[in-house]
C-alpha cells in the first residue's frame, strides 16, 4: 500500500470513528451505566471521589464524546478544514437523529456547538504543536458541550464535574497516541527529504 493510499485509509478511520462516537454517545446515556437515573442518563463513575463521599459520576456519553472531539481534529488534519466543518454539521443532524426524543434538541445544539469551539481554537493552535492543538481545543469543547447539553436536557448542571471530567479522561487517554502520530509524521518527512 503506497504512503498516500494509507494516508487516505488512515483519514477514512478518523472520518468513520468521528461519526460512529455520535450514536454510541447517544445509545450510552440510555443503556450503560452503573446506575441509571429514573427519566435520566445512566452514569458511569469518573472519580473515586465525589460529593458525599461517593464516586463522581457523569453520563455515561461523556466516553464517547470526549474521543469525538479528538477524533474531529485528526479529521481535519488529514482531510481539512471544509471536511471537518462538514463533518460537524452531518454529526449534528446525526446526534439530533440518534438521540432519543427528549434530548434531540440537547444532543444536536451541543455537539454543533462544541465541535465549532473545537475548530476555532485548533485551527490557529495546530500550526504550534498537534499535542497542544488537541489539548487546548479539546477542553474549550468539552466544557462547552458539558454546559450546553446538561442544561439543555436536564434543566440543571448537576453532572457538571462529572461530565468535564469524564470527557477530559478521554481526551487525555487518547494524547499519547496523538503525540505517535505526531512522531511519526516527522520521520516520514524525514525519509521524504
Amino acid at each position: 500500500m503506497t504512503t498516500t493510499l494509507k494516508k487516505k485509509a488512515e483519514a477514512l478511520g478518523y472520518f468513520l470513528a468521528f461519526i460512529a462516537c455520535i450514536p454510541i454517545a447517544n445509545w450510552m446515556i440510555g443503556h450503560v451505566g452503573t446506575v441509571c437515573v429514573p427519566h435520566g442518563p445512566c452514569l458511569v463513575p469518573v472519580a473515586p471521589w465525589g460529593p458525599g463521599g461517593h464516586p463522581l459520576m457523569a453520563p455515561s456519553g461523556v466516553l464517547m464524546i470526549g474521543l469525538a472531539l479528538v477524533l474531529r481534529d485528526l479529521v481535519q488534519r488529514r482531510l481539512g478544514r471544509s471536511v471537518a466543518i462538514t463533518a460537524i454539521v452531518a454529526g449534528a443532524a446525526l446526534s439530533g437523529a440518534v438521540a432519543p426524543p427528549q434530548l434531540i434538541v440537547a444532543s444536536a445544539a451541543a455537539f454543533l456547538l462544541s465541535e465549532l469551539a473545537d475548530f476555532a481554537v485548533y485551527t490557529p493552535l495546530q500550526s504550534r504543536g498537534l499535542v497542544l492543538a488537541v489539548l487546548a481545543s479539546s477542553v474549550v469543547g468539552l466544557i462547552v458541550d458539558s454546559v450546553l447539553f446538561l442544561w439543555l436536557a436536564f434543566g440543571s448542571l448537576d453532572y457538571l464535574a462529572g461530565q468535564i471530567l469524564g470527557k477530559l479522561w478521554m481526551v487525555l487517554v487518547a494524547l499519547p497516541f496523538i503525540h505517535w502520530i505526531r512522531k511519526r509524521e516527522i520521520m516520514q518527512q524525514t525519509v521524504v527529504e
